[in-house]
C-alpha cells in the first residue's frame, strides 16, 4: 500500500499523457507504402536476401533493387503475421508513444506543461505516424535528441550509445542522414557557442570532441549492412528523384489549408512566444536545430515530425524558465492520500479502457475492410485474380503496393519503391495524366489498366476504341484492350 501511495497526481498525469499519445498515434492500417513493406518483409524472410533482382513489376524486372529497410520489413512482416492489423496498430503506437517519452525525459518542467507540449507536438507528428520504417527514424531521431540533450543540460554523458544506435538505423531506414544533421546542427551550434560566448549551457570542448569522435565510429559502423558501403548512396540517392516533389504529396510543402498541418502551426507559434519570452541567453544550438527542422518541415511535409522532435523539448526548457523567474510552480507530492489514490487510479483506469477500445475499433476487421475498400481496388482486384489474365498491367502508383500484396500474379507497373523507379515517374505520369498514354501502353504492350473509376485516364481509355470496360465500381475500373 505504502507503494500505491507513491502514485501522485503528477505521476498519473504522466502515465495519462502517454496513454493518450498511444491512442492518438492508434490509427486504422491504411498507408499505401504498407503493403509493399509487408510484401518485402515476406520475401525477406524467405530468401534471407535484401538485395534483390525486381520480381514484382514488369517494367523494372530483373533491376536490382537494393532494400535499405530490411530490417524494419521484417519486424513488420512479423507482427502482422502474429497480429495481423493489430500488430501493426500497436507497431506504430508503440514506437510513437516511445519516441514522445525521449522527448519528455530530456524537457523540463511540471507534467502538465510539458504534457501540454507533448499533446501539440504528437498533433504535428501524428500526420506521419504510419506503419512504415520510417517510425524508426522517428524513434531513433528522438533518442539521439534525448542523448545529445542529456549531455548538453544535465552533462550526463551517454554518447557510447550512438554508434549502436546508428548501426542499427542504417539497417531500419535510409533516414539515418537525418541523424547526422541534428548532429551537425548541435556540434556547430555548441562550437558557435563556445566561440561567442552564448548559451547558458555549453559542452565542454572535450565532450564536443568525444562527440565527433563517436559520429565518425558511428558513420564507419553504417556499412555493416547488407548494401556495404552503398548504403551511404541511399538518402542522396533518394533525394535526387526528381519526380518526387511533382508527384508525390508527402514530398511537397505542407499545404496549411488542411488539418493535418495544424499541430504544426500550434507548436511554431509555442515555439516563438517560448522563445521570446523565457528571457534566455540566446542559444546557437536551439536556434540551429530550431531552423534547421523548421526549413526541412517547411519544404517536405513528411518532415513535420522532425520539427516537433527538435522543438518540443527546447520549448519545455523556455516555458520552464520562464514560470521559474516569475515563481509559478505547482506543489509535487511525494504521497497521496488513499481517497486521491482511488481517484488517479480510476482516471488511469478509465483512459485506459478508452484507449483499448480506440486500439480495438481502429484494428477491427469491420473497420480495416470498411477502409481498406474505400481507398483500394478490392473487388476489382478479386475480378482480376477470377480472370488470370496472361497480359501485361498498368495500374495507379498508390495501388502498386496493394497489388504486390493482394494480386502476386500480376507483376504490376509501378509501385511505391522509389528508388527503383527513380528515372520512371515521368513516364508514369505522361500515362496516367492521358496526357500521352497510347504511346507508354503501346511501349510496354499493355493490355490490362486498373485505374481510378473517377480519372481522366478511365475517361480516355473509355473513348478509345481498341479498349472496353471489364469492371467498374466507386473505386475502381479494369479495362481490357480488345484483341485484334
Amino acid at each position: 500500500m505504502a507503494r500505491l501511495l507513491r502514485l501522485t497526481t503528477e505521476r498519473s498525469a504522466t502515465i495519462i499523457v502517454f496513454l493518450l499519445l498511444f491512442a492518438m498515434a492508434a490509427r486504422v492500417s491504411a498507408d499505401p507504402d504498407m503493403w509493399w513493406h509487408l510484401r518485402l518483409g515476406e520475401y525477406i524472410l524467405e530468401t534471407g536476401n535484401p538485395v534483390y533482382a525486381d520480381i514484382f513489376s514488369h517494367t523494372h524486372a530483373g533491376q536490382l533493387h537494393r532494400n535499405h529497410s530490411w530490417l524494419a520489413q521484417l519486424v513488420m512482416f512479423g507482427l502482422w503475421r502474429l497480429a495481423g492489423h493489430l500488430g501493426l496498430t500497436l507497431y506504430v503506437s508503440a514506437l510513437a508513444a516511445s519516441g514522445m517519452f525521449f522527448l519528455y525525459r530530456v524537457g523540463r518542467g511540471s507534467v502538465y506543461m510539458q504534457g501540454f507540449v507533448l499533446v501539440i507536438g504528437g498533433a504535428c507528428a501524428a500526420a506521419f505516424w504510419s506503419p512504415r520504417p520510417q517510425m524508426f527514424t522517428f524513434l531513433f531521431s528522438a533518442l539521439l535528441v534525448f542523448n545529445l540533450f542529456e549531455l548538453k543540460y544535465r552533462r550526463r554523458d551517454h554518447l557510447w550509445h550512438l554508434p549502436p544506435l546508428f548501426a542499427i538505423w542504417g539497417n531500419c531506414h535510409g533516414g539515418w542522414i537525418i541523424g547526422f544533421l541534428f548532429l551537425g546542427a548541435f556540434v556547430l551550434g555548441e562550437w558557435i557557442n563556445q566561440a561567442a560566448a552564448l548559451g547558458g549551457s555549453r559542452i565542454p570542448a572535450a565532450k564536443q570532441r568525444k562527440l565527433l569522435l563517436m559520429a565518425l565510429l558511428s558513420l564507419a559502423l553504417l556499412p555493416i549492412n547488407p548494401l556495404g558501403l552503398e548504403v551511404f548512396a541511399v538518402p542522396f540517392n533518394t533525394i535526387g528523384i526528381g519526380g518526387l516533389q511533382h508527384y508525390i504529396q508527402e514530398w511537397q510543402s505542407p499545404d496549411f489549408s488542411q488539418p493535418y498541418t495544424w499541430g504544426f502551426i500550434m507548436l511554431l507559434l509555442l515555439a516563438v512566444a517560448a522563445l521570446v519570452g523565457s528571457g534566455r541567453r540566446p542559444d546557437a544550438t536551439e536556434y540551429f536545430l530550431l531552423g534547421g527542422m523548421l526549413l526541412m518541415a517547411l519544404l517536405s511535409g513528411r518532415n513535420l515530425p522532425l520539427f516537433a522532435i527538435a522543438s518540443a523539448p527546447i520549448i519545455t526548457i523556455h516555458i520552464n524558465d520562464l514560470f521559474s523567474r516569475r515563481g509559478w510552480a505547482l506543489p509535487y507530492r511525494e504521497r497521496e492520500t488513499p481517497r486521491r489514490l482511488l481517484i488517479n487510479v480510476s482516471l488511469i483506469g478509465l483512459v485506459a479502457l478508452g484507449v483499448l477500445l480506440r486500439v480495438q475499433y481502429v484494428s477491427s476487421e469491420k473497420t480495416v475492410n470498411a477502409a481498406v475498400a474505400m481507398n483500394w481496388p478490392v473487388h476489382a482486384v478479386e475480378r482480376l485474380n477470377s480472370l488470370a489474365l496472361e497480359g501485361k498491367l498498368f495500374n495507379s502508383y498508390n495501388w502498386g503496393g496493394y497489388l504486390l500484396h493482394a494480386a502476386p500474379g500480376y507483376p504490376v507497373f509501378i509501385d511505391g519503391r522509389t528508388d527503383l523507379y527513380a528515372s520512371f515517374l515521368d513516364e508514369y505520369a505522361a500515362a496516367y495524366g492521358a496526357s500521352a498514354w497510347h504511346e507508354v501502353f503501346d511501349k510496354w504492350a499493355i493490355d490490362i489498366a486498373l485505374v481510378e473509376s473517377d480519372g481522366s485516364l478511365a475517361i480516355a481509355l473509355e473513348a478509345a476504341q481498341n479498349w472496353r470496360l471489364d469492371y467498374a465500381d466507386e473505386v475502381a475500373s479494369i479495362f481490357l484492350r480488345n484483341q485484334a
